[in-house]
């Protein structure tokens, strides 16, 4: 057989199970929370921006409005984000985050340190992989605007 057509030979195997079980290893932790992992990223941007429109916010968050519209309004049920339209634009759609969302923040300050101990690796190693990842992920952004 082909090497490259190796499961071994994929570049994409590695990180589909490293993903996989990453979220896997945040879940206890995030159901302290009463969030998923996507709710929780997009958490992330909002204690970060506090307000930021859809669009902006499925960029920053790889998400496309089928995956990102579900997931605020869940989010909105839970009293984290509020949703409006814009006052310019009525078709811009504004994400705010609540004074419940920012609370929310403090309980989750201990989740990068928890799941940094199930990484062993050393920290050159993880500013490495940061940044080869980082690097990865933006040709492949590039490459799919193209």
């Amino acid at each position: 057989m082909e090497e490259y057509l190796k499961l071994e030979g994929q570049i994409c195997f590695p990180l589909y199970v490293c993903s996989k079980e990453i979220i896997r290893k945040y879940k206890p932790f995030l159901e302290e929370l009463n969030l998923t992992y996507t709710q929780y990223i997009t958490m992330l941007v909002l204690w970060e921006v506090e307000s930021i429109n859809v669009t902006d916010l499925g960029e920053r968050l790889y998400l496309d409005s089928g995956t990102l519209t579900p997931l605020l309004k869940k989010l909105e049920t839970k009293g984290y984000i509020t949703r409006k339209r814009g006052n310019v634009d009525e078709r811009n759609l504004i994400v705010t985050i609540t004074e419940k969302g920012l609370a929310l923040k403090e309980k989750a300050k201990p989740i990068p340190w928890q799941l940094a101990s199930y990484v062993k690796l050393e920290k050159e190693e993880v500013v490495a992989l940061y940044k080869i990842s980082r690097k990865l992920m933006n040709a492949l952004q590039d490459k799919k605007r193209d």
